[in-house]
């Protein structure tokens, strides 16, 4: 991997490929029992300044103060875990991930990428026009992110029709002219294709200084590595285990993202006892685990669901996991991913058994929800909780559930705030969640979205057209 702030704001590697480090940074015991005393703007920073090795520490100290501000976060506890209960001998507990200015857990890494693109794009007097996709929530971290950043534009693409009222409002009703909002006809995966054809135009891409925030970005990945170990400590402090012992997360999974960042915070020394993958009806991940065989969905297979933000049939971060799996053999992945363009699929399990041992020995594992599951997940928790969760953190309980182990906490990665996803939460217990104070309004406010069509050439004009310089 190249220079971090390069890596930063290209988003892609140049071939085209995700951006991985060469290696990993080990965390010992000792330094873990030395993080446990941090606050979270602390533990980012003994974090990240380990991978963004070309900045100054006291920079990256500064700038995660100023990202994981009890302003922003609601609380001066940012990423609190909070136990439910005792289930099968095991403790349950959520990580709140969601309490950030869009209510999702993408604002843990967006609010840290605002940062270090302001910094590195004032110190190099350029500017960045940031090219995503959104299921839901990146979409609007984003934008909250980089409303106020006056070297950066965001264009961002949604699926017409397929986020919740909420989700729509909060991106479309921003007003700033550097927030380009633009919904597509067609699902997710249309979205995230053709970011990764524009972003696979060199020519244009450099022209037009075209960036990222997607998970692609290696910098996302890594901001959120920061929180596996704040709900790692946080277990410790809540259960009385000592640092060594073993904790297990489960992860509603759509794009592999969050997910694949636990799996490098294990990678790194966290002591993880397994990795649970969440999926819901679009279940091409939980396949995988269990079959061996990575099988893309298009458009016309992929469901729409009452957990929309996971509708993904096409996980770009399950590059990376593979490349990990193949002993960063990059023309090994290569070779996989021509296949899967070419068939629509690939078997690991039978083309390289070796690899497929190392997935079984990673201890990542799958499960599947419905909406019934969801549903019920939802009302067991209100009732035996008095807890009111959204339908993908839901799905993350519900899986989880399946993978309990005696004396093991399971921590379940909160993902949003229910009030985002009011239909379900109404059809789940006959009453709309909560609305923070300010946003019970929010859907009625004037909303600024262009509908463009799956049309790679067209998206290119309009950045052209509209393109900080």
């Amino acid at each position: 991997m190249g220079r971090f702030q390069d890596i930063l704001l290209e988003g892609l590697a140049q071939d085209g490929g995700l951006a991985m480090p060469a290696s990993l940074p080990q965390i010992s015991r000792e330094e873990l029992l030395q993080f446990s005393v941090r606050a979270y703007s602390g533990l980012a920073t003994e974090i990240i300044s380990r991978f963004a090795d070309d900045i100054d520490p006291a920079v990256i100290q500064r700038l995660c103060l100023q990202a994981y501000t009890e302003q922003k976060f609601g609380s001066a506890q940012i990423a609190p875990l909070t136990p439910l209960g005792q289930e099968q001998g095991a403790p349950l507990a959520i990580l709140e991930l969601s309490n950030g200015p869009t209510l999702a857990f993408k604002d843990m890494a967006m609010q840290m990428l605002g940062q270090l693109f302001e910094y590195v794009l004032t110190r190099r007097g350029e500017t960045l026009n940031i090219l995503g996709a959104t299921s839901g929530d990146t979409g609007s971290a984003a934008e909250y992110a980089m409303r106020d950043k006056h070297a950066v534009s965001v264009f961002m693409l949604s699926p017409q029709g397929r986020m919740s009222a909420f989700q729509r409002a909060q991106m479309y009703s921003l007003q700033e002219p550097n927030i380009h909002n633009l919904a597509v006809e067609g699902v997710f995966d249309d979205c995230q294709d053709m970011v990764k054809a524009v972003s696979a135009d060199l020519e244009f891409k450099a022209k037009w200084r075209i960036g990222t925030v997607n998970s692609i970005n290696w910098a996302r990945i890594m901001s959120q590595v920061v929180y596996y170990f704040k709900g790692y400590l946080g277990a410790v402090k809540a259960y009385g285990l000592r640092i060594g012992d073993t904790v297990s997360f489960s992860v509603p999974s759509g794009n592999f993202g969050n997910v694949f960042s636990g799996f490098i915070a294990k990678s790194m020394g966290l002591p993880i006892r397994r990795l649970i993958v969440a999926t819901n009806e679009n279940d091409v991940l939980d396949e995988f685990f269990r079959t061996g065989v990575y099988r893309v969905r298009g458009s016309k297979e992929t469901y729409q669901t009452s957990s929309p933000s996971m509708d993904i049939s096409k996980a770009s971060n399950f590059e990376r996991f593979i490349f990990a799996m193949t002993g960063h053999d990059g023309a090994a992945t290569a070779a996989l991913w021509r296949e899967l363009l070419q068939s629509g699929q690939f078997d690991l399990k039978a083309s390289q058994p070796q690899a497929w041992e190392r997935v079984k020995a990673s201890q990542v594992v799958s499960g599947k929800s419905t909406h019934e599951n969801r549903l019920q997940t939802i009302r067991d928790l209100a009732s035996r909780y008095q807890r009111l969760i959204d339908p993908h953190t839901a799905d993350g309980v519900f899986v989880g559930r399946q993978y309990l182990e005696s004396g093991v906490p399971m921590i379940c990665l909160e993902t949003a705030l229910p009030t985002k996803f009011e239909e379900t939460i109404l059809e789940a217990l006959g009453q709309p969640a909560p609305r923070p104070k300010g946003l019970e309004h929010l859907e009625s406010l004037p909303q600024r979205v262009e509908n463009i069509g799956a049309d790679v050439e067209n998206l290119k004009r309009i950045i052209a057209q509209r393109a900080l310089r």
